[in-house]
């Protein structure tokens, strides 16, 4: 049987709002994270620990201290969500305005400033392989990865159009101890807590 584009996109659209659905009902009674990617859902199956959690705290405030009072390094939920790309995340930082707060349901990722990401010591590869191919696709204009795994980070930017689909064309590495750019706002990342060793 031949599918119709048409088809084909009713299809996949049905198929998210299935996953999505999903995870919702999973949110409230499995421990860890669920999301859904261009590849699937994906589960991280450790909750947050101490390092993880003190580095977006620490993150949210240095940022909140420099931006504008209209704007904000939000933590928590709702979810951001492109429908038509099949893609729900849940970013550690939203800098975004509060007035683009404001909105039933899911943020549009569209009206986020930037993104930003603590390393999962469980995933690491969620953070730097596929939020990486998917905040393009959803037009976060900037994703910034902090990793206490191994003290560095980078700062992602610069969408621009490849035969594989929109991708951040300009990446910018960090080592903890250094300031580090995150759109207009600098701030340092001096004294973020690392992973103990195994």
């Amino acid at each position: 049987m031949t599918i119709a584009p048409n088809d084909a996109r009713q299809g996949a659209s049905h198929i998210y709002r299935a996953m999505r659905d999903l995870v919702q009902s999973m949110d409230d009674t499995i421990p860890g994270k669920f999301e859904i990617t261009k590849k699937g859902i994906v589960h991280d199956m450790m909750a947050p620990v101490g390092p993880h959690e003190l580095t977006t705290l620490h993150v949210r405030k240095r940022l909140e201290k420099v931006m504008p009072d209209e704007l904000v390094a939000h933590t928590g939920e709702p979810d951001v969500e492109d429908e038509p790309q099949g893609i729900l995340r849940r970013p550690d930082v939203m800098v975004i305005a509060m007035v683009d707060m404001d909105v039933p349901g899911s943020f549009d990722p569209r009206t986020l400033i930037a993104a930003v990401e603590v390393v999962s010591r469980s995933n690491p590869d969620n953070d730097w392989v596929s939020k990486v191919r998917d905040y393009p696709l959803m037009g976060v204009p900037i994703y910034a990865i902090f990793d206490p795994r191994t003290a560095t980070g980078a700062v992602l930017s610069d969408i621009h159009s490849t035969p594989d689909g929109p991708r951040y064309a300009t990446r910018k590495d960090f080592v903890y101890g250094e300031d580090v750019t995150i759109a207009e706002w600098t701030i340092s990342t001096a004294g973020l807590p690392r992973y103990p060793d195994e």
